[in-house]
């Protein structure tokens, strides 16, 4: 039986991961090795590690890397902490295979961790860009040191490839995250208020802003600007957590006096796959710099509002309104998806990162691959 180590460690990449996981424990002839990190294990950002468990998964491994510390010195130390566990890790319970997703400097430990024991590496979401921030470099790094890479878009297989990587190695397999739309059932309006912690305005903005960790400017500054123009606008807001990048603690600060201020705006720090998909099929609109606005969304149709260079160098839908960083920029690009023209022109988007099958295409080469010295050895392609 081959076993296949999955590393997740944030809520954001299991729901992606989901579809890949479930085709995983079906196959009689692999065994899913799940091993669990970063803010998974943290009661500020949830503890969604209880979230798995209720999913039915096992989870065989547990690395604590994170510090109470976003600051660069504390995202610095996390790395090394998480490059310690998981090489426990991987001691303990060797994987035939080591499946990782996307960018998150947790996961760049785990695939550091993983080259002193020749652990093949297959990565999910390489090829794309992301300008504004330090995971551009991450998922970069992590294609370099991976063996075999699943794509979203033909786009992103010629980046993978113009890196050097050999073309038999790179695999065209679309967004895992949109597979969960072909069997996942939305929650009633009632039951994401509930999640939400109070009634909806109607319309409402989902607003997802994660720091910006290139720019020069603090974060707090720009979602400042973020939550000027949210005042300036008529409809209801529904914030999520940014992710655990450095300045993030200050983002999380703001969102609960902008919500102590307006008591009609909501926060939900911990949605879901599910709840976060439903929160997308409500509200009118998407607000901030998330790769969800640039992959998800379109499948909905939802316009987005696309904040700074974070998510610049992405494929993206025509759904997306790309704006900058200035307050009045941020509320004509808000108004401008509010607008029912707008949506209305949304009517014919094919989503640009897949049709949902991209678990059958993964599973199905991690089940065939042939694990040999040919696929460690990786050679320089184009020279």
């Amino acid at each position: 039986m081959r076993t296949i180590g999955v590393v997740t460690v944030s809520r954001s990449d299991y729901g992606i991961y989901l579809p890949v996981l479930r085709q995983i424990r079906q196959q009689p002839e692999l065994r899913l090795q799940l091993i669990v990190a970063g803010m998974h294990l943290s009661p500020e950002f949830g503890l969604t590690a209880d979230a798995i468990a209720e999913d039915g998964f096992t989870i065989d491994e547990r690395v604590e890397m994170l510090l109470a510390s976003d600051s660069p010195e504390g995202v610095a130390k996390s790395m090394g902490l998480g490059t310690i566990g998981f090489a426990q890790a991987y001691a303990r319970s060797h994987p035939d295979i080591l499946l990782v997703l996307g960018d998150r400097f947790e996961m760049h430990a785990a695939v550091v961790a993983a080259v002193p024991f020749r652990i093949p590496v297959a990565h999910i979401h390489g090829g794309e860009a992301t300008e504004g921030a330090i995971d551009d470099c991450l998922r970069h790094s992590i294609t370099k040191l991976s063996h075999l890479h699943f794509v979203a878009t033909e786009e992103y297989a010629g980046r993978i490839i113009q890196m050097g990587e050999e073309p038999w190695r790179v695999i065209v397999s679309g967004a895992p995250s949109l597979d969960n739309l072909q069997r996942i059932q939305l929650l009633p309006r009632p039951e994401l208020e509930r999640l939400a912690g109070g009634p909806l305005q109607d319309p409402f903005l989902l607003v997802t802003y994660h720091p910006a960790t290139l720019e020069d400017e603090p974060p707090e500054i720009q979602f400042g600007e973020v939550l000027a123009a949210l005042e300036e606008v008529d409809a209801g807001v529904m914030f999520t957590y940014p992710g655990a990048d450095t300045g993030s603690r200050a983002i999380i600060r703001m969102i609960h006096e902008f919500i102590t201020a307006h008591p009609q705006a909501r926060l939900a720090a911990n949605l879901g796959m599910q709840g976060y998909f439903s929160a997308m099929q409500y509200a009118r609109a998407m607000v901030g710099n998330s790769s969800s606005g640039i992959i998800e969304a379109a499948s909905f149709r939802l316009p987005v509002v696309n904040i700074g260079s974070r998510q610049k160098g992405r494929v993206r839908g025509k759904n997306v309104i790309d704006v900058g960083c200035a307050r009045g920029e941020i509320l004509r690009g808000i108004r401008q998806a509010l607008s029912p023209e707008f949506r209305g022109g949304l009517s014919d988007l094919i989503n640009p990162h897949g049709t949902g099958h991209a678990a059958d295409t993964i599973v199905g080469t991690l089940k065939d691959l042939k694990l040999n010295d040919a696929l460690l050895r990786k050679r320089f392609h184009g020279t």
